[in-house]
């Protein structure tokens, strides 16, 4: 893992701008890369899907060039994958796997821009496939996986720009941001925080470069059809975000934000990317990165002040982290000691990430520290389960009151495993407001009994329905604390009002 130091390399800089020289090409990141690859694709299959994996399935069976929270790409993906290898979870997770494998390349590719070794890049590659944000999203279908590629591939080349002063990699950029528009609108966050720190903190001029403008018009372009859509349909993210900034969100709330930036990567980490974060703000060797610094301090700046998700800008940490990989393995280089810490805090990062944020332990024995942790792992079990608890209460009904029954969810999630796992039970269809879902379909206007799920307090339901009762409780069959296990189970008889008329107004919510 031997290196020359930042300051050493810094005799050979190119002259545009000074900077660490370039390092040589190592193989040792592919090697990394394909293992991570190798081992999320033997995991894929365990537990089960997430709840927002279910959601796209459904939602790729609705495809359209906007949803109220997230854009096209997942869903597409999903339901090409499910018409590939339909219910197969190794189908469904393989674009992710490969994803996560591709994002610990482009952390070694800008560790290596940044002047890091063969054994520096190696680092930084261990560094990042061993990350909490790599591991969680390589493992579940997810928008956040293409966000992480997407903004670490605009890093990568926002590095090449300012290395070699060529503006032309601003369309690089925007190619790659207006691309992932598609997926979200994050990436506009991240152009946002691009031109403030070349504003805070140069070069300048790039801000007057035709290149930069031309690259301004192309990301416009390119995001014209996800912009077009939510400007249509009202800009319904906005009250998505809005939600998620009233803390009503997993992952949500200024002070978790805050807290999930020192685990998101790994706690032993942090020094790592704090070191990367001072070299590129402060050493004079780094200055001509210095707007990458304040592209983070930028960007996290926005997301705790507006109430955002503290994962939004984890990308950009693995960039301070492949800055800082490069001095910690110049650091490293001079003693075996030093270079056994580097070992230890990969090894420790990598298994403690794994045992909280992959399915390596036994989904009926797994310890409630973990769900503690990693919410999202807990909502990948127990689906089947789920929709048993909902046909002991189906098969309750009077045949007559069977005919006109149909299931409402408090969230997507909920309506994706019945749309699941429902049929082979006999269930009837689901039926949700939750975000996109409401725009899928209402029940059908004979629709006037109602198996309600997902609803912690009975007093919405008694808006809609004359009659509400309490018909049983949600049985996982494993002792897991998920937002389902032990849920209250409704039986709604008599509508109110139409659906027509409650639908969008009362039914419909976000979050």
């Amino acid at each position: 893992m031997a290196t020359a130091t930042p300051s050493s390399r810094a005799a050979t800089a190119t002259p545009h701008p000074t900077g660490p020289a370039i390092g040589d090409r190592a193989t040792g990141p592919w090697l990394v890369a394909a293992a991570l690859t190798l081992l999320l694709l033997l995991l894929a299959p365990r537990y089960g899907y997430h709840r927002d994996e279910l959601y796209f399935l459904l939602a790729g069976r609705h495809l359209d060039w906007g949803y109220v929270d997230q854009g096209p790409l997942v869903p597409a993906l999903a339901r090409l994958a499910d018409t590939l290898a339909p219910g197969s979870l190794l189908a469904l997770r393989t674009p992710s796997a490969l994803l996560a494998g591709g994002a610990v390349l482009l952390v070694a590719a800008i560790a290596r821009q940044f002047g890091a070794d063969r054994g520096g890049q190696t680092f930084a590659a261990l560094l990042g496939a061993a990350s909490g944000v790599v591991l969680a999203t390589g493992h579940l279908l997810s928008t956040t996986t293409v966000d992480l590629v997407v903004w670490l591939a605009a890093g990568l080349c926002t590095v090449r720009l300012l290395r070699s002063g060529d503006t032309r990699w601003a369309l690089a950029i925007a190619l790659v941001l207006g691309v992932g528009m598609v997926n979200k609108l994050l990436p506009a966050l991240l152009a946002v925080g691009l031109v403030a720190a070349l504003a805070i903190a140069g070069p300048r001029r790039l801000l007057r470069d035709r290149w930069v403008w031309v690259a301004a018009g192309l990301f416009a372009l390119l995001a014209a059809a996800s912009l077009a859509w939510q400007a249509v349909n009202g800009f319904p993210q906005l009250g998505v975000a809005a939600t998620i900034s009233g803390g009503d969100s997993s992952y949500s709330g200024r002070l978790d934000a805050l807290l999930l930036h020192l685990v998101i990567i790994g706690p032993f980490v942090v020094p790592i990317w704090v070191l990367g974060l001072i070299v590129l703000l402060r050493h004079p060797e780094w200055r001509g990165y210095r707007a990458l610094g304040w592209t983070w301090l930028v960007v996290a700046g926005i997301v705790l002040l507006v109430g955002g998700k503290g994962y939004y800008d984890a990308p950009l940490l693995l960039v301070l982290t492949a800055a800082g990989a490069v001095v910690a393995a110049g650091w490293a280089a001079r003693t075996r000691v030093r270079r056994a810490v580097l070992a230890a805090v990969v090894v420790l990062t990598a298994a403690s990430n794994a045992v909280l944020l992959l399915p390596v332990l036994p989904a009926d024995r797994l310890p409630g520290f973990v769900v503690a942790v990693n919410y999202d792992g807990g909502e990948t079990i127990g689906w089947p389960a789920f929709a048993d608890s909902l046909a002991a209460v189906y098969r309750e009904l009077p045949a007559e009151q069977r005919q006109r029954a149909v299931i409402l969810t408090g969230n997507y999630g909920e309506a994706g495993a019945v749309a699941r796992y429902g049929p082979q039970r006999g269930l009837p269809a689901a039926y949700s407001g939750h975000n996109s879902m409401a725009d899928f379909g209402r029940p059908p206007d004979h629709a006037d009994v109602v198996i309600a799920v997902g609803w912690s307090r009975p007093e919405q339901l008694r808006a809609w329905f004359r009659e509400v009762s309490f018909a049983g409780r949600v049985d996982l069959r494993v002792a897991v604390e998920n937002d389902e296990n032990g849920g209250p189970i409704w039986l709604c008889r008599g509508l109110r009002r139409p659906w027509a008329d409650i639908w969008h107004t009362e039914v419909r919510h976000t979050g």
